[in-house]
C-alpha cells in the first residue's frame, strides 16, 4: 500500500472509533499522531532499504510486529503519563493497522498471503530493486501507478481507494479539520491584532 492509503485507513479507523466510543472528534494532536504512526513503517523501512541498503526490502524492522507492538505500548504509556492517553491510542491504532493492511493488500493485489511482511527478523522479504536509490525506486513505482490511472486502467481496488479517500476527507471536514484547525489558530496568534497595529 502507498503511504497515503495507510494514512487514510488509519484516520478513518481512529476517527470512527472516536465517534463511536468517545462521542467526540479527534483533536489535532490525535489526528497528527494517527497519520504519522500509520505511515511510520514506510518512513523507516523504505529509505533504509532503497537508499542506504540496510535491509534487502522495504519490509523490515518498521513493519515488524516485534518492533511496532512494543513501540506502540511504550508510546501509550508515555502519553498516559503526560495526560494524553487518547494521543497514545491514536498512535497505536495507526501503527498497528499498517502491517496487517500490507498483508491484506498483497492478498487483494497478488492473491497471496504474505505474513512475512510483518515478521522481520524471523522471516525476511527478498528485495526487488536493491541497486536503486529511494527517489528512483519511488519514481519507478509511482510512475507505474500513475500510468495505469492515466491510461484509464482503474481497478476495483483503486475505485475503492478513491471512495475511502473521499469519505476520509468528508469525515475530516466533519471533525473540524483537525491539525489544520490548530495550525490556523496558532497562525492567528502570531499575527498582530488590530489593537497592536493601530497603536504603532
Amino acid at each position: 500500500m502507498w503511504p497515503w492509503e495507510h494514512a487514510i485507513v488509519g484516520y478513518l479507523a481512529y476517527s470512527v472509533g472516536c465517534h463511536l466510543v468517545f462521542r467526540d472528534s479527534p483533536s489535532g494532536l490525535e489526528a497528527f499522531a494517527v497519520v504519522l504512526a500509520s505511515t511510520l513503517p514506510d518512513l523507516i523501512d523504505k529509505p533504509l532499504a532503497w537508499e542506504y541498503g540496510v535491509f534487502d526490502s522495504g519490509y523490515a524492522v518498521g513493519h515488524s510486529v516485534f518492533f511496532i507492538v512494543p513501540l506502540s505500548v511504550a508510546i501509550a504509556v508515555i502519553a498516559y503519563a503526560i495526560g494524553r492517553p487518547r494521543t497514545g491510542l491514536a498512535f497505536g491504532v495507526g501503527a498497528l493497522l499498517h502491517p496487517p493492511a500490507d498483508v491484506l493488500y498483497s492478498y487483494v493485489s497478488q492473491g497471496i498471503v504474505q505474513f512475512e511482511l510483518m515478521l522481520w527478523p524471523v522471516v525476511t522479504v527478498p528485495g526487488s530493486s536493491p541497486s536503486r536509490g529511494f527517489l528512483e525506486s519511488f519514481d519507478l513505482l509511482f510512475g507505474r501507478y500513475l500510468s495505469q490511472l492515466l491510461a484509464g486502467d482503474i481497478s476495483t481496488y483503486v475505485w475503492l481507494q478513491f471512495g475511502l479517500a473521499a469519505f476520509a476527507f468528508l469525515l475530516w471536514l466533519y471533525d473540524g479539520l483537525p491539525v489544520l484547525r490548530e495550525c490556523l489558530v496558532g497562525w492567528k496568534r502570531l499575527l498582530p491584532g488590530p489593537s497592536n497595529s493601530s497603536s504603532k
